[in-house]
């Protein structure tokens, strides 16, 4: 199986997600990308101050840039809507700087935080060696690498917003999608047309004041397998656990929605009725809030791994 390798070059890099973009690159199932990202406001060098217009950016055509830096698409060859795409998160290794802040964002989120006076912004020096994070007020924070938005070009003929998750992925924030994870989207276009970005270096469950440490990649390595059978949804494999998805700008309908996905999951993959899914749900899957502050919000459920076991007698 080969190893493509995608720097973040003009050609390779998108702020929507359509299916009128090229493909950077074309693979075969069982290949894997190293990508190289660039953070999510599109910065190529460290914030030369705290303040968020500071940093030199790379030139942006906004009819498809705007949006969060996305590296990609990647084409598939032979996905097809109705197959499934697995995702195998291989490596994340973010680069060494980063930026976060208050007071931007969401105006019904800055509205109900109580912070609409102007924005509060720290840069970050990442240092890999020892996982940590420090900020240029001397805050220190545990690393805890991943990519806000893994993405397959959503259904329909119209590019999508990059902010919003989705039945697609897109801009889902979830804390748990780390090294060691594998996400299975459902196909909606030939080629599946696969993009990740939005880097993280650090963020609590709800990405509460609005952004992660925002940060460059020098490596994402992704490695992807196409299955020949449909996803009903988008479901990931983490070392957390199993994790469903639900998303709304409802927190509550998006809280529903990861249950019921869960329990459709729990159903297939363990032989459940589902009364009995709910019943074991109640004990053992854990309900987070994924982020609150997209417009869209999103809430994760996680059924952590060996907490079902043989029923007795089998």
């Amino acid at each position: 199986m080969a190893t493509f390798r995608l720097d973040p070059t003009r050609e390779a890099l998108h702020g929507v997600l359509s299916p009128e973009l090229p493909a950077a690159v074309t693979i075969d199932s069982g290949d894997s990308v190293e990508f190289k990202t660039l953070e999510a406001d599109w910065r190529t060098e460290k914030c030369t101050e705290p303040k968020t217009d500071s940093g030199i950016f790379f030139p942006r055509t906004y009819e498809t840039d705007c949006g969060q830096a996305l590296a990609g698409p990647v084409y598939v060859r032979g996905a097809e809507p109705g197959m499934t795409l697995a995702v195998h998160v291989d490596a994340l290794v973010p680069g060494r700087w980063g930026w976060s802040r208050v007071g931007m964002g969401d105006p019904d989120h800055l509205k109900r935080i109580g912070c609409e006076e102007g924005e509060y912004f720290l840069n970050w020096d990442i240092d890999r060696a020892k996982g940590t994070c420090i900020s240029n007020e001397g805050h220190r924070v545990a690393m805890r690498p991943f990519m806000g938005i893994y993405a397959v070009v959503p259904e329909g003929g119209e590019a999508f917003t990059t902010y919003v998750p989705g039945a697609h992925g897109g801009n889902l924030d979830c804390r748990e999608l780390t090294a060691g994870s594998t996400i299975y989207f459902p196909v909606f276009h030939e080629g599946a047309l696969f993009s990740v970005g939005d880097g993280h270096a650090a963020q609590g469950n709800g990405e509460l004041g609005c952004t992660a440490i925002e940060c460059p990649y020098d490596q994402v390595k992704l490695t992807f397998e196409l299955i020949h059978e449909e996803a009903e949804f988008m479901v990931a494999d983490t070392p957390a656990g199993w994790i469903t998805f639900g998303y709304d700008e409802d927190l509550t309908n998006a809280a529903y929605m990861a249950l019921g996905h869960m329990v459709r999951f729990m159903e297939k993959q363990y032989g459940f009725h589902k009364r009995e899914a709910l019943a074991m749900a109640s004990l053992l899957v854990d309900m987070n809030v994924t982020q609150i502050v997209n417009g869209v919000r999103g809430a994760h459920a996680v059924l952590p791994h060996g907490s079902i076991g043989e029923r007795q007698g089998e």
